[in-house]
């Protein structure tokens, strides 16, 4: 078994996948749209990697917000210098909401940005994929 993706209720579908591949550096792998059931998909990604989880974005036709409730936390994505993630970031128009420092208690390295939707993504500082946050 493998995590396939995660699923984001977005209330503008281009705005979402504007942010995920022009200010993350995501690539859009498909899109759907189902008229006759209102809503229409966007599954984004790096580098089109089946052996990594996407993220679909999920626009059902009318709704332009949601409620986050209190169960969501962040999606978590793995960088290699999280300091110059967060000024790319900025540059291109995006909302950091945390800048990159140890976490508390740990040396490791994070930074938090905000989707337009106000769904919260780290960035976790890593050299080598696989290696082990502490």
């Amino acid at each position: 078994m493998r995590i396939l993706h995660t699923m984001l209720r977005v209330g503008n579908l281009q705005r979402s996948i504007d942010f995920y591949t022009r200010i993350l550096g995501m690539q859009l792998l498909r899109t759907t749209d189902r008229p006759q059931q209102q809503y229409a998909l966007a599954f984004v990604g790096f580098e089109g990697n089946p052996a990594q989880a996407e993220i679909e974005l999920t626009y059902n036709y009318g709704v332009e917000q949601y409620e986050m409730g209190t169960a969501y936390g962040h999606v978590a994505i793995q960088v290699a210098d999280a300091r110059a993630a967060c000024e790319r970031i900025r540059a291109a128009g995006g909302k950091v909401t945390r800048d990159a420092g140890p976490v508390a208690g740990g040396s490791t390295v994070i930074a938090f940005v905000q989707d337009p939707d106000g769904y919260k993504i780290e960035l976790i500082e890593r050299a080598e994929p696989g290696t082990a946050p502490d």
